[in-house]
């Protein structure tokens, strides 16, 4: 078992209902979780260096989910994300893996398929 110093998980969703429902699941299952409205959001307040992954929505208004892991990707940061969509074609799961997405999840999520990315995810 790990201290939880080490289980911070970041979602970042422009949904309330997703955020709040992600967040309930991860603090029951016994992560902190730092959740943001956007991805500018995010760039300015997340304590990247203490992430143990990313979860982000793919569709949000002012940048896509793939449009901040290139960012983060440029700035050499390496954070596991998982990817949530609601429809996850061929060319947005190819450019996800380009950006070393290690997962592409579709809406309506499964909880224990996040839950065991996340878990991986600290290894």
């Amino acid at each position: 078992m790990h201290d939880g110093s080490h289980r911070l998980v970041a979602v970042v969703d422009d949904d309330d209902a997703v955020r709040d429902s992600l967040r309930f699941l991860l603090e029951i299952a016994g992560y902190s979780v730092a959740s943001y409205g956007s991805a500018a959001q995010f760039l300015h307040e997340a304590p990247i260096g203490e992430l143990v992954c990313l979860v982000v929505d793919q569709h949000m208004p002012d940048q896509t989910g793939l449009q901040l892991v290139a960012r983060l990707r440029a700035q050499g940061v390496s954070l596991p994300v998982a990817l949530i969509t609601g429809s996850p074609s061929a060319d947005l799961v190819r450019l996800a893996r380009e950006l070393s997405v290690a997962k592409v999840m579709e809406k309506p999520l499964d909880d224990d398929v996040l839950l065991d990315f996340i878990e991986h995810a600290r290894d």
